[in-house]
């Protein structure tokens, strides 16, 4: 197989993704119960037999570095190869604050440089599929290209939301166009590069591009530079904003989803807290759910996903929301169309989600128009609080215990606390 080293995108923050992003990385965002964002192109390279792996941090890094630690979960424990975490630093003709990726991997050029592999395989860390990169590899290596670009058949109605490229004869691609209202084609780059290591030193140090997709690959499209296309079958999701991250969990749910997550000789890795197993209680109703590790489940859960710890009590309803680790939904609350991030407590009695309102949120209507309802890491609902729709509670926020029924009511569109990006 031909060799090559894997550079993982992972230090972007994510700001589509709202509350869930203020506290830590794209790329480390819970998803499918027990998995992060990070563990799917970690996986693919390890499943692919790529066990050189840099990851590119930047933007609060402290999650994903500790869940990735010396990579043990994913063998990449190794001595000789094996996954690294490259920060931003000062000194030397690279160190500075990355502005996107090309940048980012200019800025780690004299690690390229150290790698002994021929070809670069650049991945996005927010990016949910599962691939074997083998035979884009292959294919690389055979045609004797520069540029190899990952691309997948997309909905024609969606083709304003990726960059869109046109194909020639041999799989060259001879036209790129980023994110176009109206276009003829459907073959939106998967933001997956294999690279000549020596065409991407030069390209990177001659120009100095900002970013791979805005910049790099146009340039090279528009030049002396052979770039073909790589089609990919699969199912891939790129959840960088709020409704396509609850969509793809919400996916998840169906009776055969697009995305195999039990398939045995693909699986994906991941860093887990030993906790018991899921525990159903005798009054429980849950139908439809992904349940992960240690959840108690007492109340009833429908057309949901729980991450590990998460807990459920006994009266309490939760449908169609994504409920993150360590969180505690008390007696007799309802939580309908929700995210609630990390340790958050939803107080007996409380409804989030509530209503028929549909307002967008005032401050950010291109963030929550859709019905749904953020709340943020270790957000504390008070009991017998009444929570709209398309309402943001920041990280931390505390609605209290006090105060007469009309002053316990966060009306949809609303939001409370402070960013703490």
């Amino acid at each position: 197989m031909p060799k090559a080293f894997a550079m993982i995108m992972a230090g972007g923050s994510g700001p589509a993704l709202s509350v869930l992003t203020e506290v830590r990385a794209e790329s480390a965002v819970g998803f499918a119960g027990k998995f992060r964002l990070i563990d799917f192109p970690l996986s693919n390279c390890v499943n692919s037999d790529i066990y050189n792996v840099a990851v590119l941090t930047q933007y609060r890094p402290h999650t994903l570095n500790a869940h990735i630690g010396t990579g043990t979960p994913w063998d990449l424990d190794l001595t000789s190869g094996g996954v690294h975490l490259l920060q931003p630093y000062q000194g030397g003709p690279y160190g500075d604050w990355q502005k996107g990726t090309a940048d980012a991997v200019r800025r780690n050029l004299d690690f390229v440089m150290d790698q002994g592999e021929e070809n670069v395989l650049i991945l996005a860390g927010d990016h949910i599929y599962l691939m074997d990169y083998r035979p884009m590899l292959r294919q690389h290596v055979a045609s004797g290209v520069d540029l190899t670009v990952a691309v997948r058949r997309v909905n024609p109605h969606e083709t304003h939301r990726y960059g869109i490229v046109s194909v020639g004869p041999d799989d060259r691609i001879v036209g790129f166009e980023e994110k176009p209202r109206r276009t003829r084609g459907n073959l939106a780059s998967m933001g997956i590069y294999v690279f000549r290591k020596k065409v991407l030193v030069d390209i990177l140090t001659a120009t100095e591009p900002v970013d791979f997709g805005r910049h790099v690959l146009p340039d090279m499209i528009g030049g002396a530079f052979k770039v073909q296309a790589h089609v990919f079958p699969g199912y891939w999701a790129d959840v960088g904003t709020v409704q396509s991250y609850w969509e793809a969990n919400m996916a998840l749910l169906s009776e055969n989803p697009a995305l195999d997550l039990y398939d045995p000789s693909w699986v994906v890795h991941t860093r887990s807290l030993e906790r018991g197993p899921v525990k159903v209680g005798a009054n429980a109703q849950v139908h439809g759910n992904l349940l992960s590790n240690g959840c108690c489940v007492d109340g009833s859960v429908h057309r949901s996903v729980l991450s590990p710890g998460v807990r459920v009590a006994e009266g309490a309803i939760v449908q169609d929301s994504v409920i993150l680790r360590d969180v505690v939904i008390e007696a007799g609350a309802v939580v309908d169309r929700c995210i609630i991030d990390r340790g958050a407590v939803v107080g007996a009695g409380a409804q989030v989600g509530s209503g028929d309102d549909n307002t967008p949120n005032i401050k950010s209507p291109e963030v929550l128009s859709s019905g749904l309802t953020l709340v943020g890491r270790g957000c504390q609902i008070g009991p017998e609080w009444v929570v709209g729709r398309n309402v943001i509670l920041h990280p931390g926020t505390v609605t209290g215990e006090g105060g007469k029924k009309k002053s316990r009511l966060i009306p949809s569109g609303a939001s409370l606390g402070e960013s703490v990006r």
